[in-house]
């Protein structure tokens, strides 16, 4: 009999959609309070003055003002001036 081995959960999962993780909005830009700056999967940039972090790591900004990026100690922060 010819029978197709059975296959596993890999076989039925189709192309799934990306994540659009990334910088939304870039350094010299203005922004007003609640725009997501940078969605993210940990922590890669941290939050400076004006940027809190979200659950699941977005950084958004809390005033208005404009975006700037930094590197302080190796680590990458975005803050809102």
């Amino acid at each position: 009999m010819a029978h197709t081995k059975a296959g596993g959960a890999t076989r039925q999962k189709g192309n799934r959609r990306g994540k659009h993780l990334g910088v939304k909005i870039f350094g010299g830009q203005k922004v007003s309070s609640g725009n997501i700056l940078v969605r993210q999967k940990g922590s890669i940039f941290h939050a400076g003055q004006g940027v809190k972090v979200g659950r699941d790591f977005t950084l958004y900004a809390v005033k208005s003002g404009e975006v700037k990026f930094l590197r302080q100690r190796g680590r990458q922060l975005v803050s809102v001036q």
